[in-house]
């Protein structure tokens, strides 16, 4: 079976954000897993039109983040306010409100394997419109063409190969028109000709329909191709909320070991180093 591609345009300009409204506000925001603080004070904004991504190593604290932006985690302080709406506060009624307006592109896809793609896509209009089927049919099969997968309505997940199956997640997390759009991880497990065609897609979405896009990523690589700002992420702190050139001119040593993929651990002294495994058995021993 042959990937669909998208044509890309290496050329791209990114457009002047400065006065742009703001559709996400983070503010002071601190979570916890249990009694561990994961999140420490996050501030930042995602404006209209933007694509934000957020980036930074293993265990930095971006999933949690995302599932905070999603309302799936409740913060211990501070304020998530997606479309104005603060996530804290707004009724289970008005969160169901708020969610018809986003899409979330999942990592895996997420996809149904009983289902076929199109029956996939028009989930989201299913559960949430009170639409007829032969208009939800008409809906996905437009986000179809859109991500290029026109043709391919009645194959199976199993059917499909990983960058198809990524495409048809973005289909389906676009179906109802969403003012702001979440990927997570979106080029994670493609090789590089697919994952640039992702990013195209990404781009596309912005600048065709207007939408505000979070990505989430360690793709060095993706994230200074797509972003208008990156949002650094180290150890549940934000490090820097800048452009490209911003983050890529940081003088950090944090961002500078992230972008040059150095570990930045210190060296340990051999005789610290045996006196910290003496302590930790007497303590185990107590």
């Amino acid at each position: 079976m042959s990937e669909p591609s998208l044509k890309s345009d290496a050329s791209y300009i990114r457009p002047d954000l400065t006065d742009a409204e703001s559709v996400i506000e983070v503010s002071g925001l601190v979570t916890h897993y249990g009694t561990r603080e994961i999140l420490h004070g996050i501030d930042f904004e995602v404006r209209q039109g933007e694509i934000m991504v957020i980036m930074g190593g293993s265990g930095s604290g971006k999933s949690t983040l995302l599932r905070a932006l999603l309302g799936l985690l409740r913060p211990t302080s501070g304020a998530v306010r997606i479309l104005k709406e603060d996530l804290n506060t707004i009724s289970d009624v008005e969160r169901t409100k708020l969610r018809r307006k986003m899409g979330v592109a999942f990592q895996g896809g997420a996809l149904f394997s009983s289902l076929n793609v199109l029956e996939n896509i028009i989930l989201p209009l299913r559960e949430h419109t009170n639409l007829d089927l032969n208009t939800m049919h008409i809906m996905a099969r437009m986000k179809m063409q859109v991500v290029n997968l026109s043709g391919f309505e009645e194959l199976m997940p199993a059917e499909l190969s990983g960058g198809m199956i990524k495409r048809a997640a973005f289909a389906r997390a676009i179906v109802m028109d969403p003012k702001v759009l979440f990927c997570d991880e979106p080029s994670a497990g493609l090789d590089p000709v697919v994952a640039s065609a992702i990013d195209d897609l990404i781009l596309l979405l912005r600048d065709a329909m207007g939408m505000s896009i979070v990505v989430v990523t360690h793709e060095l690589e993706s994230a200074f191709r797509i972003a208008d700002r990156i949002c650094v992420l180290d150890n549940g702190h934000v490090l820097m909320v800048g452009t490209v050139d911003e983050v890529k001119s940081s003088d950090s040593e944090r961002i500078q070991n992230l972008l040059n993929r150095r570990t930045g651990e210190v060296e340990l002294d051999p005789e610290e180093y045996l006196r910290r495994l003496t302590e930790g058995q007497r303590l185990g021993s107590r």
